[in-house]
């Protein structure tokens, strides 16, 4: 069994010793090929980063990174998000898809941490789930990134994915069960670094479809249940033939003597 935490509000799944030692001998592999892993949102402020990850939901980072700076410089601060309408702050979002309902949560969020939380930031996930747009990943980028504050693992499309790839959470498993097995499996001051090592990899060389890692590389040592991986070695099934039918001279019609 996992070492309970005191401050995670659901338990976690058995693991065992050899679980955790793949886990350990999986992280270190994953540390050496991207050292610089890291969030590749861009900010400079805790409110910045929590702007920027509700941005994020069902968007890229890249996108989010284009139309930011401009955001960041018309307000700098909680309090002007807080005094300013959600159609105010429409214009400078409007590349990023569902832009309408997140200038309504940005206004929203900043709106409740300048007056409830006296504009900072707040460093728990209770706290800040209280805020329109933050989901439990979203809380769980700030605390990692700006506060060193680990309460679980941030899984997005990339870690959902490779987890199971990796063998690391079963196959079919939601991402809250997918949470939970890799914080069962990794050590905690890991679990936010875990996330930007999964998602370098899963970025770079573990894609969706189409693309399979050279041989020897981090997938081909712990890929074991990577759907492109089992494909690769399944033998191609024979493509049933029918027999050609010969060809046979046409025969001649038969025509009728009568009335000649």
């Amino acid at each position: 069994m996992s070492e309970p935490e005191q401050d995670i509000p659901f338990e976690l799944p058995r693991v065992t010793v050899a679980h955790k030692a793949r886990a350990s001998a999986l992280f270190a592999e994953l540390s050496r090929a991207y050292p610089d892993a890291h969030c590749e949102l861009d900010y400079r402020s805790p409110h910045e980063l929590l702007v920027a990850t509700i941005l994020s939901a069902q968007a890229t980072d890249v996108s989010v990174n284009k139309a930011t700076p401009g955001l960041f410089a018309a307000f700098p601060t909680p309090a002007d998000y807080a005094r300013a309408t959600p159609e105010q702050i429409e214009p400078f979002i409007k590349t990023i898809g569902l832009f309408r309902n997140k200038a309504k949560s940005v206004q929203s969020a900043m709106k409740d941490i300048v007056e409830r939380f006296e504009g900072q930031v707040p460093r728990t996930m209770a706290e800040l789930l209280t805020l329109r747009g933050v989901a439990r990943k979203t809380a769980g980028v700030v605390l990692g990134n700006c506060f060193n504050i680990n309460v679980g693992v941030v899984v997005d499309t990339h870690v959902h994915r490779l987890s199971q790839r990796l063998g690391l959470a079963p196959l079919g498993c939601n991402v809250a069960q997918c949470e939970r097995h890799l914080m069962a499996r990794f050590p905690r001051q890991s679990w936010c670094q875990l996330s930007h090592l999964l998602i370098f990899h899963g970025r770079r060389c573990c894609k969706a479809r189409g693309v399979t890692c050279p041989p020897g590389e981090i997938c081909a040592t712990f890929g074991t249940r990577c759907e492109l991986r089992i494909s690769a070695r399944r033998p191609k099934a024979a493509i049933a033939t029918k027999p050609r039918k010969k060809l046979t001279a046409a025969k001649p019609k038969r025509t009728s003597r009568k009335g000649q």
